[in-house]
């Protein structure tokens, strides 16, 4: 029962709920599916509502386990985008120069 007290789950359990159903929407099934050529996979955020519940339910380490995992997983896929353009170190020498709406015509 120590471990209930030290380690919660990173979501609130209708979090998942919540993704679940959105990833089920009509709406954004069709986004994925004209943004990447398939359809979502949302069976993970129903997986992961499951041991949310289970762990609240019993704390049982096979859920905790599996929701850390899950999270792991879902951080590093976001993490190995790069992202589109360069990132700055510092602003532009000339950024507090009026913009030349003529220069791009």
């Amino acid at each position: 029962m120590a471990d209930r007290d030290t380690w919660r789950p990173p979501r609130d359990c209708s979090d998942y709920w919540i993704e679940w159903k959105h990833c089920r929407s009509l709406s954004n099934r069709f986004h994925n599916y004209y943004t990447h050529g398939i359809a979502s996979e949302c069976q993970q955020w129903k997986i992961d509502y499951k041991s949310c519940k289970d762990w609240e339910a019993t704390a049982s380490n096979e859920a905790k386990e599996a929701l850390r995992q899950s999270e792991s997983s879902r951080l590093n896929e976001k993490q190995s985008y790069l992202p589109v353009g360069r990132l700055r170190k510092k602003p532009p020498a000339d950024w507090y120069l009026p913009l030349d709406r003529d220069k791009f015509k």
